[in-house]
């Protein structure tokens, strides 16, 4: 684990990106991060593998839209990096498949930038998901936003308050896809365990990051008119496993989906 913190980043306070690192076993996290981490996992053990169980929905998402021609990835929140990355599967079904990653966290940038330095097919750039002009222009440097392309908003959401509008913004974004690309969303819901769901949410609070549960309804409306990929917008491990489903899949209170804009 990280002795020192690499200049510009603040571990004064817990930050999702790390907390999430500190879930799925990563060592790029400081002891804010895990301790805060550890107030969540107390109130809802769960969160571990909702965690692991989200990175793989993703890591399936990816492989199903590259499997569908996909060739170019806007990965909005991506947090640190990890095994499985998306340009690493992206571009092992789609060979020269372009990525762009954004995220607000700075050590992201940091880490993300050191993985990437010699691959000239992926960048990586911090911006706020709620700035989409910002995070388009950016990402128009390397991706060509008038072909299809694929966003992915994977577990960053429920960081977005209802304050700021994230049904609007998400719209934004749906408005800004050509016809053919596709959005694939996973979002914490506090309608199946309600209680763990409240501890973690309320754990959250002190972070940089907190977190807004949401309805599966309210999740299934960032997708709009989107046509949604087999089989729906469900809990994350039954999104087309590779495997069954594995048993306790009822306490994974993650929800994701893959839909198509016509």
């Amino acid at each position: 684990m990280p002795e020192q913190a690499p200049p510009g980043i603040d571990t004064s306070v817990a930050t999702a990106a790390r907390m999430y690192d500190y879930y799925l076993g990563g060592k790029d996290n400081f002891a804010v991060d895990r301790e805060a981490a550890e107030r969540v996992l107390a109130a809802a053990p769960e969160v571990r593998p909702i965690a692991v169980e989200n990175r793989r929905f993703l890591q399936r998402g990816v492989r199903y839209l590259a499997e569908q021609g996909v060739n170019q990835f806007l990965d909005i929140g991506t947090g640190l990096p990890t095994q499985g990355n998306v340009h690493q599967i992206a571009q092992a079904h789609q060979p020269g498949a372009r990525v762009v990653y954004v995220d607000n966290d700075p050590i992201v940038l940091v880490h993300a930038r050191a993985l990437l330095s010699t691959d000239a097919a992926t960048k990586v750039v911090t911006a706020d998901l709620r700035d989409p002009d910002k995070v388009l222009e950016t990402a128009a440097g390397l991706l060509d936003l008038s072909r299809p392309y694929a966003l992915l908003m994977a577990a960053v959401l429920h960081f977005v308050p209802d304050e700021d509008g994230p049904h609007d913004l998400v719209a934004r974004y749906r408005d800004a896809l050509p016809s053919g690309s596709h959005l694939l969303v996973s979002h914490v819901t506090g309608d199946t365990r309600p209680q763990s769901s409240a501890g973690a949410a309320e754990a959250y609070r002190n972070t940089k990051n907190p977190a807004t549960l949401r309805t599966v309804e309210q999740i299934s409306a960032f997708f709009g008119d989107f046509t949604l990929a087999e089989p729906g917008l469900v809990p994350v491990p039954q999104w087309r496993p590779d495997a069954s489903a594995p048993s306790g899949h009822e306490d994974i209170w993650m929800y994701g989906g893959v839909a198509r804009k016509s």
